[in-house]
């Protein structure tokens, strides 16, 4: 499969001197559904609005197809985008609404009912066509956004966290019906949002970022089973993340113990993190463990529990669809290959313990994004000049 977009040490500067990126370098692959992952402020929507043409880069290249696109302004790029506000036009019905590209492009009336039709079918809205944009659902206005955007046969579809402002239930549905339109017309997707479950439910490839920088690419599968780093692993999923050292290939050595793995290429006594997710650590009598505890509280999620448990000070997170009480004495059993090892890099000792957890959570989450307030009001004022 061809590449259809290519970014080249993409950087971009603030005037204050901030830099926003710094040298991303990525290829997307044509007919991808494609997330950019990460907290507020990491880049992802930067990295979005350089390939529609709504920002230039402070330096390097963006390629299209193969062709060098620096500076060619959003309406001649073969690509459309939908904004988490949708941007649709109140004055218009959803018809109109859909067809707006087409007639601004002069199409025939013949083209425009036919494509407007189609795409009425395809989002499920057929039978809409007259009603008022104010009187929909939201997830109906995002269908008529996502129509509207699909009608002029993009490449490219670029998707802002077009999902934000609906409901949980509402955003699940969504999540499926985008896979399949992607999937039916076969586009290349490329979407951003900072919610994880979007991100691994929909994508053909996560881009994991933070401060600038792309953490790690790869399926989902890999990008949850494989984190290169203590911050990928406690982005996507919840993790354990212990201190430890490689005292040789397979063999990991954390908590005052050691453990069989089937991780190897590390230096002898190498120091490492490692990691293990809560829902594979199982838990047996204290007299089976090597890691034994004392169960310090308990979450009931509906289908599982969530206990935090004590062990030589560290706090581990534990998922088990068995009850176990607060106060209760346990031990656990870590199988080879669910045993996790990464090196060392500058997020090791930030994550992982979850005795700080909810603060590590409550801080990431408070972090003032005054990048995306700024890029939200520039799409404000975008819709407002069409």
């Amino acid at each position: 499969m061809e590449n259809i977009v290519n970014l080249k040490d993409i950087e971009v500067v603030f005037e204050d001197g901030e830099r926003i990126l710094k040298k991303i370098n990525l290829d997307i692959k044509d007919k991808e559904f494609v997330t950019f992952l990460g907290p507020s402020g990491c880049g992802k929507t930067t990295t979005l609005r350089i390939i529609g043409g709504f920002l230039e880069p402070t330096s390097g290249d963006v390629f299209f197809e193969g062709k060098r696109i620096n500076g060619l302004p959003p309406y001649k790029r073969n690509v459309n985008t939908v904004f988490q506000r949708y941007a649709l036009f109140p004055h218009l019905n959803v018809y109109e609404n859909i067809a707006f590209g087409l007639r601004v492009k002069k199409l025939p009336d013949k083209e425009i009912v036919k494509r407007v039709g189609e795409m009425l079918e395809l989002v499920n809205l057929k039978g809409f066509e007259k009603r008022s944009v104010a009187r929909l659902s939201g997830g109906q206005q995002q269908r008529v956004a996502i129509a509207r955007a699909l009608v002029n046969h993009p490449k490219v579809l670029l998707l802002d966290e077009p999902l934000g402002a609906l409901d949980l239930k509402l955003r699940k549905e969504m999540q499926t019906e985008l896979r399949k339109i992607q999937q039916a017309l076969e586009l290349t997707f490329i979407y951003v949002t900072h919610d994880q479950e979007e991100a691994l439910t929909m994508s053909d490839t996560v881009v994991v970022m933070n401060n600038g920088n792309i953490q790690q690419i790869g399926s989902p599968t890999d990008i949850y089973n494989e984190p290169v780093n203590a911050f990928v692993a406690d982005f996507i999923g919840e993790s354990n993340i212990l201190n430890g050292i490689m005292p040789e290939d397979c063999v990991a050595e954390f908590s005052g113990h050691r453990f069989e793995c089937v991780d190897k290429g590390f230096a002898k006594n190498e120091k490492v993190d490692v990691v293990i997710r809560p829902e594979d650590i199982k838990i047996v009598p204290p007299a089976n463990a090597k890691l034994t505890g004392i169960v310090k509280s308990v979450v009931f999620k509906g289908v599982h529990y969530e206990i935090i448990v004590d062990i030589k000070n560290f706090k581990w997170l534990i998922q088990t669809t068995e009850f176990h009480g607060v106060g209760e004495n346990i031990g656990i059993e870590l199988a080879p290959d669910l045993i996790h090892v990464m090196k060392k890099s500058e997020y090791s000792g930030s994550f992982g313990d979850y005795s700080s957890y909810s603060e590590e959570y409550d801080e990431l989450s408070e972090i003032v994004d005054e990048e995306e307030a700024a890029e939200e009001l520039e799409r404000e004022q975008a819709a407002e000049d069409l």
